[in-house]
């Protein structure tokens, strides 16, 4: 998700409101490319504002969190110390909807004169920067020089002249006319929704496909539709509608902060409503610092977690790919050995009517007593009679064995596959990395992983999901199968309820009564939890078995998580758990 315009235009309000009048009490440099304010506000209290001009991940917002400086200040950060230390934030701006916040500061200089000086925040991608500018609007200095050797476009350089660099043919959209608006999005020939951002600055995509939505238009429609369609003008007004409306909101600092998820996960950000998306998606945020210090909090969490988990990922997905080439095999094998009770039935015909067959005879034809039809057997001409049925009977004993032997090894080897598979979901649900250290536990005792010598089994602190419902009744969620296991047998209660997807890899949901009935919304609720911590959480609709846990049982020797029961109730339902309370335990 871009840190787009109006995201700015949001973070400037909510720091006018918030550093307005307050004093630079601490300068720090955390980062070479980041900047840690720490201001004592106008009502006495004190805040801290992180800056960010890193090139993968630019920002700005207010949080609580300090950070470790390094022990030698960087020069960029002593020459703030000796301007601004002490000085007062006058006002917060952004030119237009850049994606540029202006922080003005007066402070005293060495002869005690009143001066006015600006850090200028660029949220560039890349190209961002932090840079210090005089009243005359000279660079004194930024947080990263460059030159003309990097940029034939600007430099970035003590001394140089600060400009806005106008890289694009893109129009300020405070100031569009319906006309304007008109001429720019038809001139364009490409998706409604690339036309919307590429003509006007601070639009982000995922705004542009806001507007399309709420003019009821297809974002990824061609502008041509304005043209060639008999109701293109009537929609190009609605566009333009929704258009104004929206640029009316950010003038007015009508914000609305929001995280969009999908599956659980923080997909998008906005500071106004993403309509486009369900509500019941969307998590509404009271400051747009607090939204994107949640976001990529979140967004860092999944990717950390994802990226630690890479190797047991790969050792998971090598052994299942190995054990399903293995399964398919054994089913071709199993499927060849359904011919043995014909090779038996030949031998018995044979040894009941071979006396009827000629010498050098090539088949035999004879009347199957089972099915009371003829059938013809073919024979070899080199052998006799009992020599064919021998032959026979031969075969089907060694059918015979493959398939009892198969019979035991795909069970074996289907229960692997399962095993592998609910690890393969364990390392989805995973969200810590504690949760990873169990999952490897489980991996080295099912001997996939080899322990270190001399090490020693670890020490788990994982502990599974714990949910309340709307009833008020407690909702825990297996994390891995040993979590499944402990919840299921040794935490759960007999006349407790037991969730499962049916059929396919995932979580054990356990919800304790304490001798009470559980009314229906409870009973939805725990089956959501097992829906969305299954492999199916993607599936509109999952079908889930439950029961009295006294009914579930685990056979001697099992896999860890595997459990049977035989008498259930069933109900098909979605995987969205965004309205299920999670205990702060």
């Amino acid at each position: 998700m871009a840190f787009d315009g109006i995201t700015i235009a949001n973070m400037a309000k909510e720091l006018n409101d918030t550093l307005t009048g307050g004093r630079i009490y601490k300068i720090a440099q955390p980062e070479n490319d980041e900047l840690l304010l720490t201001i004592k506000t106008a009502d006495g209290g004190q805040k801290r504002l992180l800056i960010s001009a890193s090139a993968s991940l630019p920002l700005i917002y207010l949080t609580e969190n300090n950070k470790p400086s390094p022990m030698t200040a960087p020069g960029f950060c002593m020459l703030l110390r000796k301007h601004l230390q002490n000085g007062r934030i006058t006002k917060i701006t952004q030119p237009g909807l850049e994606r540029i916040l202006h922080i003005q500061i007066e402070h005293l200089d060495e002869m005690g004169d009143l001066c006015q000086k600006r850090l200028v925040i660029e949220i560039m991608g890349k190209h961002s920067n932090i840079i210090f500018v005089n009243d005359q609007n000279i660079i004194i200095d930024s947080i990263k020089h460059i030159s003309g050797m990097v940029s034939s476009v600007r430099e970035v350089l003590p001394g140089r002249d600060y400009f806005v660099p106008l890289t694009q043919d893109k129009a300020d959209p405070f100031t569009l006319s319906p006309e304007d608006f008109k001429k720019r999005i038809t001139s364009k020939a490409m998706p409604i929704y690339k036309a919307l951002y590429s003509s006007y600055t601070g639009l982000s995509p995922v705004i542009s496909h806001e507007i399309c939505t709420r003019s009821g238009l297809d974002g990824d429609c061609s502008t041509a539709f304005f043209l060639e369609s008999p109701e293109g003008e009537t929609m190009l007004c609605a566009l333009y509608q929704a258009f104004d409306q929206i640029m009316k909101q950010v003038k007015d600092g009508n914000f609305s902060p929001n995280i969009v998820y999908e599956n659980g996960n923080p997909t998008e950000y906005a500071s106004i409503p993403l309509l486009s998306y369900r509500e019941a998606d969307r998590r509404e945020f009271t400051s747009v610092s607090k939204l994107l210090e949640a976001y990529y909090a979140e967004k860092n969490q999944l990717s950390r977690i994802r990226q630690k988990s890479v190797d047991l990922r790969k050792i998971v997905q090598t052994a299942l790919e190995r054990n399903v080439k293995k399964y398919e095999l054994q089913l071709r094998q199993m499927k060849d050995t359904e011919k043995k009770d014909k090779y038996r039935i030949y031998g018995e015909l044979l040894n009941t009517y071979g006396y009827n067959v000629s010498p050098g005879a090539a088949s035999m034809e004879a009347l199957n007593y089972y099915t009371d039809e003829m059938i013809t057997i073919p024979l070899d001409p080199l052998l006799t009679p009992a020599e064919n049925a021998k032959k026979y009977f031969d075969k089907y004993g060694k059918l015979k064995r493959t398939y009892e032997a198969l019979s035991t090894l795909t069970l074996e080897v289907k229960e692997e596959i399962d095993h592998l598979e609910s690890i393969q979901t364990a390392l989805d649900i995973a969200l810590l990395e504690e949760d990873l250290i169990q999952i490897k536990e489980e991996l080295i005792e099912s001997g996939y992983i080899r322990r270190k010598g001399g090490s020693k089994k670890v020490k788990i602190t994982s502990k599974p999901f714990h949910y309340i419902s709307s009833d008020g009744f407690h909702m825990y969620v297996g994390k891995n199968n040993y979590q499944n296991d402990e919840l299921t047998f040794k935490f759960a209660s007999g006349n407790d309820w037991w969730f499962h997807a049916k059929g396919i890899p995932g979580s054990h949901v356990i919800v304790k009564t304490n001798g009470k009935e559980l009314p229906d919304s409870t009973f939805e609720e725990a089956a959501r939890l097992a829906a969305h911590y299954s492999k199916g959480k993607l599936q509109d609709k999952v079908e889930i078995d439950y029961l009295e846990r006294k009914n579930v049982k685990k056979p001697n020797g099992s896999k860890p998580g595997f459990v049977v029961y035989y008498t259930n109730y069933s109900m098909m339902i979605d995987s969205d758990i965004s309205n299920i309370n999670l205990a702060a335990d």
